[in-house]
């Protein structure tokens, strides 16, 4: 599989607003603890190389940042995917796996690189196809481990757990972090950590409870783990358009790797820190969270204690994050057309983390009279090949068909 770097711990304070709020040490202590406490170790990605032609260096991103003249407003900009950038996918696979006993996908937003043995983590709702997926009342089940070459099923579990499997992540150990962002009387609305076997280790948040004080989440949308082991959660998938629901929320919460509640951050808004749903998280080897701000057309940079370093704006209105050892950034985009993001495409757009600028693009698959932006997913990982995964959403896996696309790297680059 070849060495794997290791991301180094954030080393540096820049000037910056604070937006991270801290209770006292036994303020809530109860609430915040979770069901039980494992501890965890450092966090790394799989690595591979994009093309090399396609291939970013970080030293030469201050020198490119430089060429480009911010516009007044950033978000008045024209998509860098039209401009004719490189496609390094050479074949797409719309319906790359199957499930077991001829079971039907349903809808799927979440997909991950195992850093442990390079293999894939996805997820299925259960066969619901529909917004609310189907594994409230189907126990079968919906987490899955998938051979990156051959599809094979490697793993599998987590039947009678889950209202709404949302963001996935896998640890440097080989845990799997799964996030409900829905509930019903008795789950959701929780963060479950399993090891690779499908035990249950940790369970942050209350079953079915729903609430912004510490301990309890409002449809959390993706999980992280820092290098030393701290969890950060985005919470709030309801908050991104102009008039949200009452009660929505928009923010990260950050715990010890036991799970015991830090601090948190962020409201619903548009300005540095706040959010109109943080839709997925990342982070690069420098230990910066990357929040996809997908309501706000951004990615939001944060230290970890919660202060703004910078805002992207280049790629897109982002349903997923991915970012190699390399620190090459993938966003998936699945929801651009002319009634919410006019003007820009969905589809996987690829740059590097030190900067705001896109490289290469993978359009949509699938275009065609009746739909005529084609079919992108909501998550998104890549393999040390070079190929890359997308997880279809709820709305375009009715029409696609396979919960799964496998973009293949193009052959020779």
């Amino acid at each position: 599989m070849g060495t794997r770097r290791p991301a180094r711990p954030l080393d540096y304070r820049p000037p910056a607003h604070q937006h991270g709020s801290r209770r006292a040490p036994d303020e809530g202590a109860d609430r915040a603890r979770p069901n039980r406490e494992i501890p965890m170790t450092k966090r790394t990605r799989s690595w591979f190389l994009l093309l090399p032609g396609l291939t970013l260096a970080a030293a030469c991103a201050p020198e490119a940042a430089e060429e480009q003249e911010a516009p007044a407003d950033p978000t008045d900009i024209p998509d860098p995917a039209m401009a004719g950038l490189p496609n390094p996918a050479g074949e797409v696979m719309a319906d790359w796996v199957d499930l077991p006993d001829e079971r039907e996908w349903g809808s799927t937003a979440g997909v991950d690189v195992d850093p442990t043995d390079g293999h894939i983590w996805a997820y299925d709702r259960c066969g619901g196809v529909g917004l609310a997926g189907g594994c409230a009342e189907t126990l079968v089940d919906p987490i899955f481990k998938f051979h990156r070459e051959t599809g094979e099923i490697l793993a599998s579990f987590g039947a009678g757990l889950f209202v709404l499997p949302h963001g996935i992540h896998v640890d440097a150990d080989g845990n799997v972090w799964v996030t409900d962002s829905m509930g019903t009387v008795d789950k959701g609305h929780q963060v479950i950590k399993f090891s690779p076997e499908g035990e249950v280790l940790m369970a942050l948040g209350q079953p079915g409870r729903v609430g912004t004080e510490p301990g309890l989440f409002n449809q959390p949308c993706d999980v992280i783990t820092a290098p030393n082991g701290d969890i950060f959660v985005s919470d709030g998938h309801s908050g991104q358009n102009a008039n949200p629901p009452e009660g929505s929320t928009g923010r990260i919460i950050k715990f010890s790797p036991e799970g015991e509640y830090i601090m948190e951050w962020g409201q619903i808004g548009d300005g540095p820190g706040e959010f109109r749903t943080p839709h997925a998280l990342e982070m690069d080897s420098q230990g910066r969270l990357f929040v996809a701000d997908r309501g706000n057309h951004r990615i939001q940079i944060f230290d970890q204690e919660g202060n703004h370093l910078d805002s992207y704006y280049q790629f897109s209105r982002i349903s997923g994050l991915y970012i190699d050892a390399d620190d090459n950034l993938y966003a998936i985009d699945s929801e651009s057309n002319p009634n919410n993001h006019d003007g820009w495409m969905t589809g996987i757009r690829i740059g590097h983390a030190s900067e705001d600028r896109v490289t290469a693009f993978i359009p949509p698959h699938a275009i065609s009279e009746d739909r005529p932006y084609g079919y992108a997913g909501e998550g998104v990982a890549a393999d040390r090949d070079g190929n890359v995964y997308a997880a279809e959403g709820p709305i375009s896996l009715a029409a696609a068909g396979g919960g799964l696309t496998k973009y293949v790297r193009s052959e020779g680059n």
